[in-house]
């Protein structure tokens, strides 16, 4: 089964096609109208006229003095999450205000998914309880958990909660989570 989805982004048209589930590639119409590709590994893209100085963009948004991707496209864990982050010139993102996570909650409802569970660089893999931002080694000290966490909860079998994500637990809006960081979700990555 071969799945598309097409969507714009600043003046490039990107067409992303997931064959199997598992392979991903986008291809990318410039506004001269040659087109380029990218796959798991990033190609050099091919009958491309324009400058070397041209390039493409992902949908960032602005909060402050931070530019944010909301991986919204695929579901991966933590490690994944990180690893894609990091091979597009990014980090998993680390929230070090309330005006960053109200920023954040806001965008992620607005593009429809304020139901959904999203990585962030928060982790405790280091030391039990002690929360650092792994995308920039800072401790944790703005904080907008769920009532009781985190709890480092212990699943059946042996997993515990080692990775921050935002849910919507409640309705309450998109609180701090701990949880297992081989769930699958999608993430927030950071420049």
């Amino acid at each position: 089964m071969v799945l598309t989805k097409h969507f714009t982004l600043s003046c490039h048209t990107f067409l992303l096609t997931n064959l199997f589930a598992s392979t991903a590639l986008i291809i990318i119409l410039f506004s001269n109208g040659s087109e380029g590709a990218l796959g798991n590994n990033i190609q050099e893209c091919h009958n491309h006229k324009e400058s070397a100085a041209t390039t493409w963009s992902m949908p960032f948004i602005r909060l402050g003095n931070k530019r944010y991707y909301v991986g919204q496209y695929f579901k991966a864990n933590w490690y994944r999450s990180h690893q894609f982050c990091v091979s597009h010139g990014m980090r998993l993102a680390s929230i070090e205000s309330k005006d960053e996570n109200v920023g954040l909650e806001k965008h992620i409802n607005e593009i429809g998914l304020g139901h959904e569970h999203f990585w962030t660089s928060g982790t405790d893999q280091a030391e039990e309880g002690s929360f650092v931002w792994f995308g920039n080694g800072k401790p944790i000290t703005f904080t907008n958990w769920n009532a009781g966490e985190p709890n480092n909860f212990k699943y059946e079998n042996g997993e515990e909660e080692h990775c921050l994500e935002l849910w919507n637990r409640d309705g309450k809006g998109l609180k701090w989570n701990d949880t297992p960081c081989s769930f699958e979700t999608y993430f927030v990555c950071e420049i």
